[in-house]
């Protein structure tokens, strides 16, 4: 079975984008991590195996940086 592909969409405190996507940038299954203007402040791409391992990505690694106040996650669909 293929690896679930996502983009996790980052609101951070105010200040704090650069210092979240260098931190998030080192986590294992973070493929990348950009800085946008937007509503967002951070952009990641995240690959993990399955669905579950993906959401256990996101609660226990990425969300416990500090500076994130909210995470929208957007799995990768191939229709």
């Amino acid at each position: 079975m293929a690896d679930v592909q996502a983009y996790i969409l980052i609101q951070t405190e105010v200040g704090k984008a650069a210092q979240v996507a260098t931190e998030v940038r080192e986590i294992t299954g973070v493929d990348a991590a950009e800085d946008v203007t937007g509503p967002y402040d951070v952009i990641v791409r995240a690959i993990a195996p399955n669905v579950d391992d993906l959401g256990k990505l996101v609660v226990a690694k990425i969300q416990s940086v500090e500076g994130i106040t909210r995470t929208l996650t957007c799995p990768v669909v191939h229709l």
